[in-house]
């Protein structure tokens, strides 16, 4: 529909140009040729004329219209590897260029021969350094654009994205803090992610291979059964190699924060300032607190590195020495916190048997 409707207007055009064209050429032809048309000839002239050219344009219209169609896919594709920022700015840079182009080509056009010539020249050397300047500058300008939006906007954070990475769906617990209705807004899924959750799924390693399955199944659930929204997006960076990498850029380009649980990735965000919200810091952080002096119930299970030692656990996973305890595995046991240590990887308590419980609980029973 579209090349016929190109094909009537072209032809159409082509027919008027051509009559006008020849019509104008028609007194000139006359002079030259010394002799005296018919009457006739003025008006058949031009009409052939108008005809032959509309008949030019009515054949070449498939063409013109397939290689304007080449033209277009080519700018898009071009276009697509540009990120919308940058377009922007250039963009900005290059309006402020011109406009200052304009002002100057007023003065300069006064010159007399090179005038003209002058102004066309400056105003494109300014276009262009205004491009770059923009352009080479833009983490500077995006840097304090960001500042003022967020002092002027409001706070909303249903509307801050979360980027999810590969770990964090593997690991599962991004569906259970969903679930609890903490997490909101819209959870984003790169493509990319799913790819490499694709590729671990298809891996030769039974343990990869479970986790990849893992992953898409978590995910395959989360978009069925829950009510948080999870949007996939195919945007990829073709000249970053890293899965990291990419998230971060995708987290910059939409002003989104990262849900991992990879701490590499956690302090890399952190040095590039982008936000992260770390599934382990938040298993950390809701915990129960506990104090020296404080009584609990502790099923002893093994024993410990030390001689003597016995080890629980918390049903959080949180672990629990209990000095003479190796004694009592087995058994479950009334124990008096002693001290608490937080580590790098995790919170551990320290206790002992308390003097004068009661009676012990066998679990053999």
């Amino acid at each position: 529909m579209f090349k016929i409707i190109m094909r009537v207007f072209l032809t159409v055009s082509g027919f008027v140009g051509g009559f006008e064209l020849f019509k104008a050429a028609y007194p000139s032809l006359t002079v030259a040729s010394r002799m005296s048309l018919p009457f006739s000839a003025g008006i058949w002239f031009p009409i052939m004329g108008g005809t032959i050219c509309g008949l030019i344009f009515y054949f070449i219209t498939p063409s013109v219209v397939d290689q304007l169609g080449k033209l277009a896919s080519w700018t898009d594709n071009k276009m697509k590897s540009i990120p919308t920022q940058d377009f922007v700015l250039g963009v900005a840079g290059l309006i402020v260029a011109l406009f200052i182009g304009v002002l100057l080509s007023f003065p300069l056009t006064r010159i007399p021969w090179v005038g003209p010539y002058l102004s066309l020249a400056v105003t494109l050397v300014l276009a262009y350094l205004g491009i770059t300047f923009i352009l080479n500058r833009k983490d500077e300008f995006l840097f304090v654009s960001s500042n003022l939006l967020k002092r002027s906007a409001p706070s909303d954070k249903k509307r801050v994205l979360k980027v999810l990475d590969t770990s964090v769906i593997i690991d599962g617990r991004i569906m259970d803090i969903s679930n609890t209705g903490f997490l909101e807004g819209e959870l984003i899924v790169p493509g990319f992610v799913l790819e490499e959750l694709r590729h671990i799924a298809d891996s030769s390693d039974l343990l990869k291979r479970n986790r990849g399955r893992r992953g898409l199944d978590i995910l395959n659930k989360m978009q069925k059964e829950m009510d948080v929204t999870i949007r996939i997006i195919n945007k990829d960076y073709d000249d970053i190699n890293e899965v990291d990498s990419k998230l971060i850029k995708l987290a910059q380009d939409l002003s989104g924060v990262i849900v991992t649980n990879d701490f590499n990735l956690n302090k890399v965000c952190e040095l590039q300032g982008v936000s992260v919200l770390n599934i382990n810091e938040l298993a950390n952080a809701v915990k129960p607190v506990v104090l020296p002096g404080e009584e609990m119930s502790a099923q002893i299970i093994k024993d410990g590195k030390e001689s003597g030692q016995g080890v629980a656990y918390l049903d959080d996973g949180t672990m629990i020495v209990v000095e003479g305890g190796k004694r009592f595995i087995g058994e479950t046991i009334d124990v008096l916190v002693t001290s608490v240590l937080q580590t790098a990887a995790g919170r551990m308590i320290f206790a002992k048997p308390k003097t004068g419980s009661p009676e012990r609980i066998s679990l053999k029973q």
